[in-house]
């Protein structure tokens, strides 16, 4: 019997694996944050041991006839070290790039921002947590100095007010967090849902408001006009634990409620009443998540939902204040720890020379080793193969060509490198590509820490041996260094140590937390489970009101492309299904699109029956789904499949990097 947890969302709920060689996963009803439930993902999560399109050797293209062949891993890491070096020999060290995954652990994670800037000497480095919860990283930070996706437990919904969810399908995406909501309405609490379909999560709220994809930022600013007109501020908390506040004001002056509804199609009435409903509770949490995120312009738009939780007086009271459901299993530690271009472990700025310096003696080398900033993920796919761009890329724990926006685009990018190397456990659409396929672990056979949207770290701890022939990521980053001339440490609780290390001093600091710590605390939280009790991490230990103003979508519609097109999850599948598509249990209806009866009747569309939808960079043909619960000027498709990220738009918010996802501009013919 082994405690560990769920491969798949951030909630990294517990879970007990038992058995050898066919393991079966039982409840764990100590750990606290999913008390022994699972969806049915966690359920089924062991159904890819065993499974036939398990990869357990080493793949090689041919070069004489393009296909990929089976090979040893000598011949492999061989191949990859002397092709990695012959291309940086003759283009500089930025001729190779790394992406990696928010579901790596926080041990591959560190390893890899290691094998990047220490073995390779590259700064192009990035991961598919960029496309996670980086706006709201990007917010936390100038709002708070610190970004944490949630500096408070999960279970401190249960006690607020007032949870307002802007953009978050929470019912479907992490089942298990839904018992807070019923809980909360038990205690006698309120819940609000902010999102263009009515979900699951929904129908389990008091209050739901259906704006026009892209418009949560103006609800957010006529919010804090209605909470300001009605003297509902905390004047005296704004101007004791903030800064920046009349700047603010003086934007959502700007935004009363007939411009709010103009923009948005949230009605005046419906504003007020919330205005009403927020001003009046003595506690009042705002969640967003990636519905209010993955836009040009999320990072502004959290700011602005920051904002009225601010002016509310929440962020540090108990059972209050502003927070961030994290998508990715360890979306949070993924980027704490050095994937992210700009970031070293610790949550340190790559650019800070003390940070450097640290970092830098902990690894054994001179600070003016270490390479600068790179690119941005998107940036750094876009310029694969270009004269200024890599020419090499490897990638562990991301399935690009299906999760990337502008997908077609960014498969080209791929198509152009010199070499393009994959580690994975199943041959994905990414794989498929590679030159070079390298058979890693999964969850079950290794042991390994993640942090979960709370800041809680936990402990994965193996469960069965892998296949003969396949290697955990640790050993193939070893493996690649090794043949580069540098020594990594292959044991996780050794990395970790050394992870502690690396990030001690800094923002996320976990050199006091160790694998007999979690063990016996179930988790611990890096800094404190409640943040900003006393302080705010600005040296002044104050917040930041930041003032913003809609721009709305990069591509608004038009007379070609009329509709607004949005995508998202669906229960059974996750991220770019990779996994869950190949669990016989899960059932994989392909994909599908979701439109209004109106807009059906007006395009002749029928329930089951297929339709188009096209948008400037490709088109998707695929069922339709005829519901009442979307507005009619929006189709939803989701992005577990090969064709949604076809059709997604690449423009990014200039301060987190994250791509537009959420919105764009579409047409539909049946």
């Amino acid at each position: 019997m082994t405690t560990t947890h769920c491969p798949y969302c951030s909630l990294q709920c517990g879970m007990v694996l038992e058995g050898r060689r066919t393991l079966e996963v039982q409840p764990w009803a100590e750990f606290p944050v999913n008390e022994g439930a699972l969806c049915r993902k966690g359920w089924t999560a062991t159904g890819l041991r065993g499974h036939r399109e398990r990869l357990t050797t080493p793949l090689v293209r041919d070069r004489a006839t393009g296909e990929l062949r089976a090979a040893g891993w000598d011949e492999a890491l061989d191949l990859v070290a002397g092709r990695l070096r012959a291309l940086q020999a003759e283009h500089g060290k930025d001729a190779v790039g790394v992406f990696g995954g928010g579901g790596l652990t926080n041990e591959k994670a560190y390893s890899l921002g290691k094998l990047a800037r220490v073995a390779l000497g590259t700064s192009q480095i990035d991961y598919n947590g960029r496309w996670c919860m980086s706006s709201a990283a990007s917010a936390g930070n100038q709002a708070f100095g610190i970004d944490r996706g949630l500096p408070f437990p999960l279970a401190d919904i249960e006690h607020t007010d007032v949870l307002v969810l802007v953009g978050s399908n929470l019912a479907e995406t992490m089942p298990p967090a839904a018992r807070h909501l019923d809980r909360l309405r038990e205690n006698g609490g309120r819940v609000v849902v902010i999102d263009p379909r009515r979900t699951p999560t929904a129908d389990r709220a008091d209050v739901f408001l259906q704006p026009v994809p892209g418009t949560d930022l103006p609800i957010a600013l006529g919010l804090l006009h209605l909470i300001d007109a009605a003297d509902a501020v905390d004047e005296e908390y704004v101007a004791t634990r903030t800064t920046g506040w009349e700047d603010v004001r003086r934007t959502a002056a700007a935004w009363w409620p007939e411009r709010v509804e103009r923009v948005s199609g949230v009605s005046a009435a419906e504003l007020r009443e919330l205005a009403e409903l927020v001003g009046d509770a003595e506690k009042v949490m705002v969640l967003t998540a990636r519905g209010a995120e993955q836009h040009a312009q999320g990072t502004d738009t959290v700011l602005a939902w920051i904002a009225v939780a601010l002016a509310l007086g929440m962020p540090g009271k108990e059972h209050a204040g502003y927070g961030c459901l994290t998508g990715q299993g360890n979306g949070q530690g993924g980027r704490e720890h050095g994937q992210k271009a700009d970031q070293l472990p610790g949550y340190r700025m790559i650019d800070d020379p003390a940070a450097r310096e640290h970092v830098a003696g902990v690894w054994g080398v001179e600070p003016s080793s270490l390479p600068g900033k790179g690119r941005s993920a998107y940036e750094l796919l876009d310029a694969l193969g270009t004269d200024a761009g890599p020419k090499a890329l490897l990638v562990f724990g991301s399935n690009i060509v299906v999760s990337a926006p502008n997908a077609t685009h960014v498969a080209a990018r791929l198509a152009s490198l010199d070499l393009l190397v994959v580690a994975d456990l199943v041959l994905s659409e990414t794989a498929a590509l590679a030159d070079v396929v390298l058979p890693v672990t999964q969850w079950a056979e290794e042991t390994g820490t993640m942090t979960n949207l709370e800041g809680r770290v936990i402990l994965r701890q193996q469960a069965a041996a892998p296949p003969d022939g396949v290697r955990s990521d640790l050993d193939v980053i070893a493996g690649l260094a090794a043949r580069l001339g540098h020594d990594f440490a292959t044991d996780p609780e050794e990395v970790f140590a050394e992870l502690g290390r690396a990030s001690a001093g800094g923002k996320a600091d976990y050199s006091e937390i160790t694998y007999d710590r979690i063990r016996a605390e179930h988790g611990v939280f890096w800094g404190t489970p409640r943040m900003f009790a006393d302080s705010f991490a600005h040296a002044d230990g104050r917040a930041r009101f930041v003032p913003v103003e809609h721009r709305g979508p990069a591509e608004p519609v038009d007379a070609a492309y009329p509709l607004h097109l949005t995508t998202g999850r669906v229960l059974a599948q996750y991220q770019s299904g990779a996994q869950t598509r190949r669990v016989r249990e899960l059932p994989d209806a392909g994909p599908f699109v979701e439109l209004h009866p109106m807009l059906a009747d007006r395009i002749g569309a029928y329930d089951g029956r297929p339709v188009v939808v096209s948008t400037r960079r490709g088109e998707l043909k695929a069922p339709a789904r005829v519901v009442d619960t979307i507005r009619p000027d929006t189709v939803f498709v989701p992005f577990h499949w090969v064709g949604a990220n076809r059709l997604t738009n690449d423009a990014l918010d200039p301060s987190s990097r994250m791509p537009e996802f959420k919105v764009c501009a579409a047409a539909v013919t049946a």
